[in-house]
């Protein structure tokens, strides 16, 4: 399949996935943290996606494309590093941290993938 929109690209469709399963989970989380830990992990899973769709935006440029992506994985590690909290307090069980952390493990591998092999056009 041709890529002819942000939406097509795979990395895209996970990261977008993973956010929004991130947002279902923080529903569960007290209301305590509503501007801490769950403000903070909303903004990081969604900014590996926004970059990814502004980094396409700007893709006749590939510097500007790959830093995007790079922007996107160090939002991608700082999504990881939410998870972390939130095991460390007990919001979240182990099996739960463990299934984000290995989707998202996932994701950075297909990113860097990306960013390495893009090709100009």
């Amino acid at each position: 399949m041709a890529i002819k929109a942000f939406k097509d690209l795979d990395v895209y469709k996970l990261a977008h996935e993973l956010a929004n399963e991130i947002f279902q989970l923080t529903k569960e989380c007290p209301r305590e943290e509503k501007y801490s830990l769950i403000d903070q992990i909303r903004r990081s899973s969604r900014s590996v996606v926004v970059n990814v769709a502004e980094g396409w935006g700007k893709r006749r440029y590939a510097s500007v494309f790959k830093r995007h992506l790079t922007d996107s994985n160090g939002s991608l590690e700082e999504t990881k590093s939410w998870l972390q909290f939130a095991l460390d307090c007990d919001y979240i069980s182990n099996e739960i941290h463990d299934y984000f952390v290995k989707r998202y493990e996932k994701l950075g591998a297909k990113l860097w993938n990306l960013h390495d092999n893009w090709r100009t056009f």
